[in-house]
């Protein structure tokens, strides 16, 4: 980016799973952003997306989830997250709203400034400078909030083909749910068992050494 340009300013979305477990994809994110020509800040009322009550049906929860998560946001050209899952929840919010509630319009402005981190990248900014290598074999599983809610597919391949060295190993069923689904796997506990069975055995398949994957919740169940 031109240094004469103004910085887009975007607000980090880092995700419970991200902040709790894996804080150092959330410095990954920033790393990366900054690389960019991002202004990166954190807002600190941001908390949990909503995910588990909205899909507990507690509509109630959910709705005083995401009106904090929209007053958090509220101001920032962008609200990017390393999660395609997490970014899907943002999505549904306008969902919450009745047509006359105001909140509904600003959940709509939410969504459309909302993104996966990959997605921004490569769609939003068209940023593939990835100063990076990695001496191995990896395979990539697409996570289903990401893959058909997002539409994110080529956009994290288009990237790790940048970094110099890496081989990508494409798994069978590359697309197949690993399983995880936040509360699926706790109601449906041997569905989901089977599932990441099958998933475990097309990656070891692969050949690959490492597991990459958008979304930390499919990465951890795996």
């Amino acid at each position: 980016m031109q240094s004469s340009q103004k910085p887009i300013q975007v607000g980090l979305f880092v995700t419970c799973l991200v902040d709790m477990f894996r804080p150092s994809i959330g410095f990954a994110t920033i790393k990366l952003l900054e690389s960019a020509g991002c202004q990166v800040e954190v807002p600190e009322a941001q908390t949990c997306c909503g995910q588990p009550a909205f899909n507990s049906g507690d509509k109630k929860t959910t709705q005083e989830i995401a009106r904090q998560t929209i007053q958090a946001f509220d101001g920032y050209q962008y609200v990017v997250g390393p999660s395609g899952s997490c970014i899907g929840m943002l999505h549904y919010y306008a969902d919450l709203f009745d047509e006359d509630d105001p909140w509904k319009a600003r959940a709509e402005s939410l969504k459309s400034r909302a993104f996966e981190i990959t997605s921004f990248l490569t769609d939003v900014l068209d940023f593939d400078q990835i100063l990076a290598s990695y001496e191995g074999h990896a395979t990539y599983h697409d996570s289903c909030s990401g893959l058909r809610q997002l539409g994110i597919k080529q956009q994290p391949r288009k990237l790790l083909a940048k970094v110099a060295n890496l081989k990508l190993n494409e798994m069978e069923e590359a697309e197949t749910c690993c399983g995880f689904g936040g509360t699926f796997c706790v109601k449906y506990a041997d569905i989901s068992n089977r599932m990441v069975e099958n998933k475990s055995t097309y990656i070891q398949d692969s050949g690959a050494t490492t597991l990459l994957g958008g979304d930390l919740g499919c990465l951890l169940n795996m």
